[in-house]
């Protein structure tokens, strides 16, 4: 009896103990469960130069064959002025240059040396993004609605302006150059280019898109235009979107 003091005031602080800790590991329950965050991440909140559009992953199968593809291909000029969404420019851009091989880095169209020196551009009514491949996201690079001033620098053709979208393909000779040297990566930039932009059509079918492949511009003004860096050599556009009817 003479311990039984000493017990009775450890029993109640023991109780106490096991309550605390109780809520807090049901407080950590809930805040776990609420902070898992979403499978895919949302547009950023902010939508000017800099914002960030995290692209939906894109589908490695579809309802239309390969041979169907190319069956079809056509270079499509007239569109409806209906906006594509994110999840057809994922899978454009993906067609173009996305990752097929996480660890290797690996693309879409293949590479010589596997340098990898295209860059892709987006033009749309909000502006102009810049496509990053290994995160699967755009970034915004203008804000401003330049269809108009680049259709003018593609010699006035009407495709540039009147499509939703029009993916751009820049070189980096340098990346290739390092390698092969300045001759030969000209003509292995070339090349890939040519395989990211048939890539784009034959996916553009797949996606009941009409595209054309367009490689007479001015240079120089179709950098001005969409701000390119000097290095970034712009070599087709890809004017993309629903065809007329």
């Amino acid at each position: 009896m003479d311990g039984w003091p000493r017990w009775g005031g450890v029993f109640p602080r023991l109780s106490l103990l096991i309550v605390v800790l109780g809520l807090t590991w049901c407080t950590q329950g809930r805040a776990d469960r609420t902070d898992v965050p979403a499978s895919s991440t949302s547009v950023a909140k902010k939508k000017g130069v800099g914002s960030l559009v995290k692209l939906p992953p894109p589908k490695q199968t579809g309802r239309v064959s390969v041979e169907e593809t190319l069956a079809r291909r056509r270079s499509v000029r007239e569109f409806d002025d209906v906006a594509l969404g994110d999840a057809e420019h994922s899978q454009l851009l993906w067609a173009a240059q996305g990752i097929t091989h996480r660890t290797m880095g690996l693309r879409t169209a293949p590479s010589a040396g596997a340098l990898y020196p295209l860059e892709m551009y987006l033009v749309t009514n909000e502006g102009v993004y810049h496509y990053e491949p290994r995160a699967h996201q755009l970034e915004k690079t203008m804000s401003a609605d330049v269809r108009n001033a680049l259709s003018n620098a593609a010699l006035r053709q009407e495709s540039v302006g009147d499509a939703p979208s029009i993916l751009v393909l820049a070189g980096v000779y340098e990346r290739t150059a390092k390698k092969y040297g300045p001759a030969r990566a000209k003509r292995y930039v070339h090349l890939e280019a040519g395989h990211a932009a048939q890539n784009i059509l034959l996916q553009a079918i797949a996606l009941g898109l009409g595209a054309v492949p367009i490689g007479a511009f001015e240079d120089d003004q179709v950098r001005q235009v969409l701000a390119l860096p000097q290095t970034h050599q712009p070599l087709y556009l890809v004017p993309v979107g629903r065809p007329a009817r």
